[in-house]
């Protein structure tokens, strides 16, 4: 017998080909428990858990003080009370995104509000001017961040930390701890003020500086979920070294995240001015750091980076001040809200890493 010919061995594995299966591998969902379900739910829906937890927050208060919590003054008044802590919780939620922490965001934003003070009210610049220095001054702190973490591969924690003391004695030295008076601001550039003039929408008042925060979060959402650099961000924070693999240029995305974070603290100065009336370079001992990072937490930004959502984060800080107006309402110990804010931030950040499983 002869050799098989190229065709016959064709034609034969051919033959094998048509007898082998030619389902497609597919992934069995049914076999899921509800459990997974709700937990695959959430992982990829980060702001349903906050949204849930600030809708039973407002009917627990609703329900234990009555109409009056339920009026529309009392829950824009929440909105006003919020207004800076939630623009200065998206600024930190661009850094926590990435795996990093900022806990110099508080501080810078009160040395731009005295940059802007000064510059309008004692060296009579014009306002634009004034509110510009305060931008740079702003960016020059988040970029000095951002470049030892990005550059010099410090860790943000300490970076951050470091750069705290700096810029908080830094603003001490510079103002000589003098306070700029409202109606010295008034007198000088009622502009610095323009975030504190209210309207109202039927019997609910609003401020300019809670548009200015709305409008913030959702441009950033939409940058966030969108754009080529809301996805960059994301994946740094996941996997900085994948990202790296990917194309991705890790550095300038961390480097911008922090510039952007100093300058949205600086928007949130000029907001705090407009609220505050005053100046005070004293500001810088609150807590504001701490509160942004509340505010994220709560609101489902995850501490190790790549996952939540900016309206998230907005929510958590609406949960903050429902709890604080409703226990003020009820008149109970403001040391309930302390306590009651730190199992909020555990519970968090439990549910947190329980979702994550998902994704492990």
């Amino acid at each position: 017998m002869g050799e098989p010919t190229a065709a016959h061995s064709a034609q034969e594995f051919e033959k094998v080909l048509a007898q082998s299966s030619t389902q497609v591998a597919s992934f069995d969902t049914h076999d899921k428990t509800a459990v997974q379900k709700i937990q695959q739910f959430l992982h990829s829906t980060p702001a349903a858990i906050p949204f849930i937890v600030l809708v039973a927050a407002i009917l627990i208060f609703g329900l234990a003080i009555g109409s009056r919590f339920f009026s529309s003054y009392t829950l824009t008044l929440i909105l006003q009370q919020i207004a800076i802590v939630g623009i200065l919780g998206a600024a930190q939620t661009l850094v926590i995104l990435t795996a990093g922490i900022d806990l110099s965001i508080g501080v810078i934003m009160v040395f731009s509000a005295v940059v802007m003070g000064n510059f309008a009210v004692s060296y009579g610049l014009p306002a634009p001017l004034a509110i510009l220095a305060g931008f740079g001054v702003g960016g020059a702190c988040g970029f000095v961040n951002g470049f030892l973490v990005a550059r010099l591969k410090l860790p943000p924690f300490i970076v951050t930390l470091g750069t705290w003391y700096v810029i908080m004695s830094t603003n001490f030295i510079y103002s000589a701890n003098a306070t700029i008076r409202e109606a010295d601001v008034t007198a000088v550039t009622p502009m610095l003020h323009v975030f504190g003039i209210s309207f109202k929408v039927g019997s609910a008042v609003f401020t300019l500086g809670v548009v200015m925060m709305v409008l913030l979060v959702l441009g950033l959402w939409y940058a966030l979920n969108h754009t080529a650099w809301g996805r960059h961000l994301y994946a740094v924070g996941d996997d900085p070294e994948a990202a790296k693999l990917s194309g991705i240029r890790v550095d300038r995305v961390l480097l911008g995240a922090y510039t952007l974070a100093g300058m949205i603290a600086s928007l949130a100065a000029w907001v705090s001015i407009g609220r505050n009336g005053s100046i005070s370079p004293s500001a810088a001992v609150t807590d504001y750091n701490l509160q942004a990072i509340t505010a994220a937490v709560i609101g489902g930004i995850s501490l190790f980076g790549g996952r939540g959502s900016i309206l998230g984060t907005l929510i958590g800080a609406m949960i903050v001040g429902v709890v604080s107006m409703g226990l003020n309402m009820l008149g109970a110990d403001p040391q309930w809200k302390v306590f009651l804010t730190g199992v909020l931030i555990i519970t968090a950040v439990a549910v947190d890493q329980w979702i994550r499983k998902v994704a492990g």
